[in-house]
């Protein structure tokens, strides 16, 4: 088990050794016999696999090994053409590997080294299960690996059943956040957030930031705020496709958008080069979260700067998060910042319910509906209007007709008294069923 702080290289630190012992397996053959899969690496999300294949490529690019990334939201047949053409290394997400294992697309009994990254999040909820089955179809005799920032004693207890005497290796303290990375907290009310995020990037001139929200409409809903801030801003989260999460987070990458709202899909190990701001707009329900989150900025020895929102509601949620990192958090204060008042709700909108006893509110005089009702109007303009409702409300004028009782209408003379009977047509003889004809 190895844990070392948020940009410290710990992709670098499982993939080379690998790469170095599976050198002596390489083979330069065609043949997809020769290259079964001798190491599996898992992530908790897609972004992450992505990442860790491109610098598993990178690392191996001048070596026969190969090596390729499957995982969920993308067809499964380029995938499934490179798997049967052999591969050493995978780097798959739990999901599709298991739909892969399925279709038979992939053997992984000859697997020598599991990797787990991020594996506080990997044995987390949800994903337990499917470790548990993707276990159970390697091999006893291999080297299992666990890689994370943090570990919490309720993890390393739960690892214990997937290790056997395993070695915990450290390379700073537990939880420890980045020391280049400075931490501002700014109190503010809930309805003044989205305000305070538009300030601080406007203020700051920041470019490259990520500001992260605990759900996906509040990430939706803050990014669509910004665009009409003036901002370029677009969302990331799992209800977009992966070919959307691709896409904003490549064209963020590259500069082209400026700031990008996320989930927690975004905080776990994306290497992103010098981001210089992280914005947390929701305080993370998990404290461990709040580790990962500002460690996307002021990676390898780079410094940066981790800005945090919170009302009165999030006092526990600050609390946790410095418990847990051991040190406090420098409470800010807003410069220049005079939030529009907030747009009242319907209920302010609305006036107050009349009361027995209070004043009524004056009615509108009715509008005419003929030139002959001026006079009226005016009678009633001089009389001055008088409540709607209530026991001092003016009634209209009824018609006395509509005030009568009911009269049922009398009953009509018979017909047959004021005309002719009409001539009655003959019988005619009907066969009946039993007792013959009746006349």
């Amino acid at each position: 088990m190895g844990a070392a702080q948020t940009g410290t290289g710990k992709t670098a630190g499982f993939s080379l050794p690998i790469i170095q012992l599976l050198m002596a397996h390489a083979s330069s053959s065609m043949s997809p016999a020769r290259h079964p899969v001798r190491a599996l690496i898992l992530t908790p999300t897609r972004e992450l696999a992505v990442q860790v294949a491109e610098n598993v490529k990178a690392y191996a690019k001048h070596t026969p090994l190969r090596s390729t990334v499957v995982f969920g939201g993308m067809d499964m047949k380029p995938q499934t053409v490179i798997l049967r053409g052999g591969v050493e290394i995978v780097i798959a997400t739990p999901g599709r590997l298991l739909d892969h294992i399925e279709q038979k697309n992939i053997s992984l009994s000859q697997v020598q080294m599991l990797v787990m990254d991020e594996a506080d999040r990997m044995l987390d909820m949800g994903f337990l299960p499917d470790l548990q089955r993707i276990i159970n179809l390697l091999p006893k005799q291999r080297q299992n690996l666990m890689f994370s920032a943090t570990f919490s004693p309720e993890i390393k207890k739960l690892a214990a059943t997937f290790l056997n005497d395993p070695l915990t290796i450290e390379v700073a303290r537990s939880n420890q956040t980045a020391d280049k990375v400075t931490q501002v907290v700014y109190k503010v009310t809930e309805d003044q957030k989205h305000a305070l995020v538009a300030h601080l990037l406007r203020q700051r001139d920041l470019k490259q930031v990520i500001v992260f929200s605990n759900t996906k409409i509040g990430a939706s809903r803050l990014a669509r705020v910004l665009e009409q801030e003036g901002m370029s801003a677009t969302a990331i989260h799992g209800d977009k496709s992966q070919q959307e999460r691709m896409a904003a987070l490549e064209a963020f990458k590259k500069g082209e958008i400026d700031v990008l709202v996320a989930t927690d899909v975004a905080a776990r190990g994306l290497d992103i080069s010098d981001l210089p701001c992280v914005i947390n707009f929701d305080l993370p329900y998990n404290a461990e979260d709040y580790v990962h989150r500002i460690g996307r900025t002021g990676r390898a020895g780079a410094s940066g700067d981790a800005i945090s929102i919170y009302s009165d509601k999030d006092e526990r949620l600050l609390t946790d998060i410095e418990k847990l990192i051991k040190q406090s958090i420098k409470r800010g204060e807003l410069t220049g910042f005079n939030p529009a008042p907030a747009r009242s709700s319907d209920s302010e909108r609305r006036p107050p319910r009349r009361t027995e006893g209070s004043e009524a509110r004056p009615a509108r005089a009715p509008e005419s509906r003929h030139a002959g009702d001026s006079s009226r109007d005016s009678r009633s303009a001089e009389r001055g209007a008088r409540p709607a409702f209530g026991p001092g409300a003016r009634r209209e004028k009824a018609d006395p007709w509509f005030l009568k009782p009911y009269e049922p209408a009398k009953a009509a003379a018979p017909a047959a008294a004021s005309m002719a009977p009409a001539a009655a047509k003959p019988k005619q003889k009907v066969a009946a069923l039993l007792g013959g004809l009746l006349k």
